[in-house]
């Protein structure tokens, strides 16, 4: 079971390992979403090390929290934080979307500890977060479920539905996080389809809404680690495309770019 809450000073830490571990493997195999890797580092350093009630050693305890990394594609940061809680080596990383990996482009629970569900076609992992909360709340347990989706994974009819679901039943056993970083593939989430505003749209659906800046350890330890109310909770974490590397941050073209050898120098140098 997990008992040592981290500080917001180890957390960020924590997450600048990730980013630059994750960086070092979609450069390494020329594969991967590195932008919003970058921009959800700080949230599951978070989940992980300051939130979460898990033991890395039994990954099918019944009474463990629940994280679905409903945004599949962000496989860099999930697996460097898998790693880092320690439900496997760090060698393991080096095998990052290699013929035949446990770490597939998107995570797969039959292949790798820790991972709850198998996603990766946008607007899967939220229902499937509140289907598992759902559960919980039937089985008279004190059990958290936390899910993370992309913004433009909002556009998704699927999750409005489950957020019905979620506030008839009245799952305050939920936590939904948003990577509000205002980008997806090509373009803008404002250009794509408009999402604002969202909190409202949320709060209509009869949920606790909060936004935080997602790149804040201490905020986000705040937020994410409050009681909740007898309500499902929606977290708007305000992020940063590519977060941390200059020439990446607010880009569009870095939601699946591969840095060069010259920009994997410029972007561990700025990560360090």
């Amino acid at each position: 079971m997990k008992d040592d809450i981290a500080t917001a000073e180890q957390i960020a830490e924590r997450a600048r390992w990730m980013r630059r571990r994750a960086m070092q493997m979609v450069h390494g195999k020329g594969l991967g979403h590195i932008g919003g890797d970058l921009s959800a580092a700080d949230i599951l350093a978070t989940l992980y090390f300051g939130v979460l009630n898990f033991d890395p050693a039994r990954p099918d305890w019944p009474e463990r929290d629940r994280f679905v990394m409903s945004k599949g594609h962000a496989t860099g940061v999930l697996y460097t934080a898998l790693c880092a809680a320690g439900y496997f080596e760090d060698e393991l990383l080096e095998s990052y979307m290699a013929p035949g990996s446990r770490l597939n482009g998107h995570p797969n629970r039959n292949y790798l500890p820790g991972v709850e569900a198998n996603t990766g076609p946008l607007g899967h992992g939220f229902p499937i977060a509140v289907g598992i909360a759902l559960a919980a709340k039937l089985d008279g347990s004190d059990r958290r479920t936390f899910v993370l989706t992309g913004d433009g994974e909002q556009q998704e009819g699927s999750n409005w539905e489950a957020a019905m679901v979620a506030a008839h039943n009245g799952l305050s056993n939920l936590t939904l996080i948003v990577d509000r970083n205002h980008l997806q593939q090509g373009a803008p989430t404002a250009e794509t389809t408009a999402l604002d505003p969202l909190d409202a749209k949320y709060a209509a659906f009869g949920w606790e809404v909060h936004e935080v800046d997602g790149h804040d350890p201490a905020a986000l330890l705040a937020r994410l680690g409050a009681p909740g109310t007898d309500r499902p909770r929606a977290i708007i974490a305000q992020t940063v495309k590519g977060k941390g590397v200059s020439f990446m941050e607010n880009l569009a073209k870095w939601h699946h770019g591969v840095p060069s050898d010259e920009e994997f120098a410029i972007a561990m140098k700025e990560l360090a």
